[in-house]
């Protein structure tokens, strides 16, 4: 499997504080990727760093089939060069309905003169059906977004960043708040996106992550502490010592 995103050996330090210290990660085209560790282990630091948001004092980090640097780009240009990223809390346009919501997310010529005039079309719509259908919110399109259920502004965010067709989703904490049915729903989305494109889970809940039945990285104190099976990962003494024996 070819590589999609490559981090190599990138350390930040904030105040002296070591966030993230020679961490090295890769990821492929279309992998699903969950990513634990105790508070403060560099999760968050992590994505604002593939996202652009922080700069890293050290190491590099390359992206596609050319190996360009992220680093290099600002994160206007990391997010069309195909990284989305959701946040814990869901942001939607809650006095737009869904439709009007995925519409605007669409992957459209995003310059200020063309947004003013561009009128979606036909293909827009069927697309942004095709999306509402992915994520389960086809019956709801014409519902306001400040309707929704928790768990359903969260697909809806997940949908706004499937329109923008990104090669690598970053998703945090994506089962947290939700009910039982929501979180099922939300394992086969990912699991669902993942096969065509790299989807990166940051979580905290086990029983989610083991849900995901995919390959984990442990991060502790801004490194890779193992990698593996959540069983493997589980199963070695340094993991269950910083995380599990707490």
């Amino acid at each position: 499997m070819s590589t999609l995103l490559e981090v190599s050996g990138v350390s930040v330090s904030f105040d002296g504080f070591k966030a993230i210290n020679n961490l090295s990660f890769a990821i492929g085209q279309a992998e699903l990727r969950a990513i634990i560790g105790p508070n403060g282990a560099g999760k968050t630091t992590f994505m604002d760093i593939i996202t652009g948001k922080t700069r890293p004092d050290s190491g590099t980090v390359l992206w596609g089939e050319k190996s360009r640097s992220l680093l290099k780009m600002t994160e206007a240009q990391i997010a069309r060069a195909g990284v989305g990223r959701k946040f814990q809390k869901p942001t939607v346009f809650e006095d737009q309905t869904v439709q009007e919501n995925l519409l605007m997310a669409l992957e459209n010529d995003r310059n200020p003169f063309a947004v003013l005039f561009w009128r979606p079309g036909q293909t827009d719509f069927e697309r942004v059906e095709e999306i509402a259908t992915e994520i389960g919110l086809v019956d709801a399109l014409k519902r306001k977004s400040g309707e929704l259920s928790h768990g359903q502004k969260q697909w809806l965010e997940i949908g706004m960043l499937l329109a923008q067709e990104p090669r690598l989703l970053l998703v945090d904490e994506p089962a947290a708040g939700m009910t039982p049915a929501e979180r099922e729903h939300t394992t086969r989305l990912l699991v669902e996106a993942a096969k065509t494109r790299a989807v990166v889970v940051v979580e905290h809940d086990m029983e989610f992550i083991r849900r995901l039945d995919c390959r984990v990285t442990v991060l502790h104190e801004g490194s890779v502490l193992a990698e593996g099976s959540l069983d493997h990962v589980t199963a070695n003494k340094e993991v269950i010592d910083v995380y599990l024996g707490r």
